[in-house]
């Protein structure tokens, strides 16, 4: 066991333990907003079911975003269709013995990256050339993408150009699981690779990245449009005693 190892092992958990505990803490705080009035987007499903279908093309297919910037469209879509292969190839660093399905996704995964950045570089560089979004856009904005595109690009360069200890880095993950602490290897592009995850973990709860989960707590799409149908009343209203 190095002091290498041991510091990116804490560094590990208390990225894990920030993630965790601030998403958590973030969606608690999103199920108690009080939602006084019926708001939904229109036009609107008028049926629970229809708003769980509304829910599922906005998630999978970006329905709202389509309608909105087809151009925009294509970029949000590719990123977020290839880091979700990317995330699911990489959950084999963590598995042992891996599921067939993630040994499945691995060759399609490894060339997901190049989408994933691709989309990356299209999504920052409509906030440079799009007078409108960039006039709104705020440091931020920018760095959260910078963050996002150098975790991707350190992730390639490990791929196909610095390899590394891919056997020793599935042996650190998995010690970090059961808390033993395994060598981790000292190669620099995995390091700033690492740290550049973890920075993530850490920022994610208190960034503009939290749409993810705050999506489906967005009244103007999880509400069924039936407000001439029956009254809405918020659940702090409806505890109020009444007079």
């Amino acid at each position: 066991m190095t002091a290498l190892s041991i510091v990116y092992a804490a560094l590990f958990y208390l990225a894990t333990a920030i993630l965790l505990i601030g998403v958590g803490a973030k969606v608690r705080r999103y199920s108690v907003v009080p939602a006084p009035l019926k708001i939904p987007t229109t036009p609107a499903p008028t049926t629970t079911g229809g708003v769980v279908l509304r829910l599922t093309r906005e998630v999978v297919f970006f329905e709202s975003l389509f309608k909105a910037s087809k151009w925009t469209w294509v970029f949000g879509w590719l990123f977020h269709a290839a880091l979700l292969l990317v995330l699911l190839r990489h959950l084999r660093y963590f598995q042992h013995p891996v599921w067939s399905v993630i040994v499945w996704v691995q060759a399609v995964g490894t060339y997901a990256g190049f989408a994933m950045v691709a989309g990356l570089a299209g999504l920052w560089a409509r906030r440079f050339l799009v007078d409108r979004v960039r006039y709104i856009s705020t440091p931020s904005d920018h760095l959260h993408l910078a963050l996002l595109l150098a975790i991707g690009i350190t992730g390639l360069g490990m791929r196909f150009v610095a390899h590394t200890d891919i056997v020793a880095v599935k042996a650190f993950m998995l010690g970090l699981m059961r808390f033993e602490i395994q060598p981790l290897p000292s190669d620099p592009l995995l390091l700033l690779h690492l740290a550049l995850v973890a920075l993530l973990m850490i920022v994610f709860p208190i960034s503009k990245l939290m749409h993810a989960p705050g999506l489906f707590f967005s009244p103007g799409r999880n509400q069924a449009d039936t407000s001439r149908e029956q009254r809405h009343v918020a659940a702090w209203a409806a505890a109020l005693p009444k007079k």
